[in-house]
Parts: C-alpha cells; sequence; structure tokens
C-alpha cells in the first residue's frame, strides 16, 4: 500500500499544533503516528517498542488507547480536508481535532514485535464533528476496536 511512503494528515499540521504525544511529529519523544487514506478507509501503521509492554510478549493497553485516539483526530481532519477540497501535499494547511469521547474494547491480546495497523471509517455527524470507527490489527489478527468522536480544535487552544 505504501502508507509510509505518502504525505500524512500529521506531516501538515501546523506547528503550534504538531505537539502531542500520540501524533505530534514535532514531538520527539513521541509515538508519530501518521494517518493516510487507503481508498475511503483510513490506515495508521505503527510497530510498538519494546518499552510498550504490559507483560512479556504483549502490548501496553494504553499504546492501543492512544494509536486508536489519535487515528481518530488524524481520520477526520483527513475526512474534512478531503471535504474542503484538499488532500495532504496541497499545501493547504488541515483543519485540527481534538477528542470528544474515546472508546475501545480490547478483543484479543496484542502480541509484541508485530506492526501494528489501524484501520477507520470516518461518518460526518456535525459540521465540526465526525465519528471514527477504528479497527486494530495485529498482522491478520483483530486485536481491539474503538470508536472516536472528534471536533474541530477550539479557537481557544491557539496560543
Amino acid at each position: 500500500m505504501g502508507e509510509h511512503s505518502v504525505v500524512a494528515i500529521q506531516d501538515e499540521y501546523a506547528e503550534d499544533f504538531a505537539w502531542c504525544y500520540g501524533c505530534g511529529r514535532l514531538n520527539k519523544e513521541g509515538h508519530q503516528f501518521r494517518t493516510v487514506w487507503n481508498g475511503e478507509e483510513t490506515v495508521t501503521l505503527y510497530k510498538p517498542k519494546e518499552e510498550h509492554t504490559a507483560i512479556p510478549g504483549f502490548v501496553y493497553g494504553g499504546l492501543i488507547a492512544s494509536l486508536v485516539d489519535c487515528h481518530g483526530t488524524g481520520s477526520a481532519s483527513l475526512a474534512l480536508h478531503r471535504k474542503n477540497g484538499f488532500e495532504p501535499g496541497s499545501g493547504e494547511a488541515p483543519p485540527r481535532f481534538v477528542t470528544a469521547s474515546l472508546h475501545v474494547d480490547y478483543l484479543k491480546p496484542t502480541p509484541q514485535g508485530i506492526e501494528l495497523k489501524a484501520v477507520g471509517k470516518v461518518e460526518e455527524i456535525h459540521p465540526k464533528k465526525f465519528k471514527v470507527r477504528i479497527e486494530v490489527y495485529a498482522g491478520d489478527t483483530l486485536c481491539a476496536t474503538g470508536e472516536v468522536t472528534a471536533v474541530v480544535m477550539p479557537a481557544s487552544f491557539a496560543k
């Protein structure tokens, strides 16, 4: 699919809003999740590090929640950016979203050492609010599902 070789929505966030621990490209200590289109779905790939261990051999659930969270807000940003007539790489700054609600269901233990793939389906529920349903896979195994309600970041977040 080449998800790593294309421009992710997080690559386009304004510098003031690119510091999120999960998806901020400027946060060198963070995960730096990258969300891209794959047809009408969104995708984020991420290989957990050794320090993301819950118990030996398995990924910490908080990392999964962070992946679902940032994939949800990134997916919402992609959807509204596309609705506004733009794609990542167009030179137009995308809208930035924040999480209004986050729900994660852990279906199976997530094994360490395998790249995770978050797949999102976006539904607009209001002009400034999107619901994203997410599935997280380790290889072919569905390990978690989630739902994020994301809202356009309020102007009060700006400096």
